[in-house]
């Protein structure tokens, strides 16, 4: 039976590394973990859920970054580079100062003048971004005071949020990307 190519592309080899070896220490068995094991564990490490999420996904020709229109700082550009050509986020990176710039990308996909239900935020944060890691981005755009949630946490709201130079560089992009 002949074996499928299964392309895995790595977007930051470092973050790759740090991950893969963070789930290896927690793996706690005294014996090397299986084949699907290492198997999934490259796959988180990569930026997806499991083996099969990965396997799910449809391949993507390689594509070379989006032109960017205007000059931009070099965190806009970096966190640009978090996001596919359809706008979503497709890792949370390690530094912080990419992931609050990432959150705004995140915050413009929200209608300001409606309540949400905490299964509308999480169907919508699971629609724009490709790491299956809703829960963090909630919990980030809530504790960022961009959005705000009753004390049940049952209904979230979009905050009316100024956003930075940088943001608004970042989201103008991302709005030009879309179209």
């Amino acid at each position: 039976m002949p074996r499928e190519s299964l392309p895995l592309v790595v977007d930051d080899l470092s973050t790759f590394a740090k991950s893969l070896r963070a789930q290896l220490l927690k793996h706690e068995s005294p014996q090397p973990p299986g084949h699907q094991t290492l198997l999934n564990m490259l796959a988180r490490a990569a930026g997806h859920r499991n083996l099969q999420t990965l396997q799910a996904r449809p391949p993507s020709p390689p594509t070379a970054p989006m032109p960017v229109a205007g000059p931009h700082s070099d965190i806009v550009r970096r966190t640009l580079n978090l996001f596919d050509t359809q706008g979503r986020l497709q890792r949370l990176p390690a530094k912080r100062s990419l992931q609050l710039l990432a959150l705004w990308g995140l915050w413009m996909r929200f209608d300001a003048k409606r309540p949400y239900r905490e299964r509308e935020v999480n169907q919508i944060l699971t629609a724009w971004h490709g790491f299956g890691d809703y829960c963090t981005l909630r919990r980030d755009l809530v504790t960022q005071r961009l959005m705000a949630r009753t004390p049940d946490s049952s209904v979230y709201t979009k905050l009316p949020a100024r956003p930075n130079e940088d943001a608004m560089a970042l989201m103008r992009t991302l709005r030009q990307r879309a179209q």
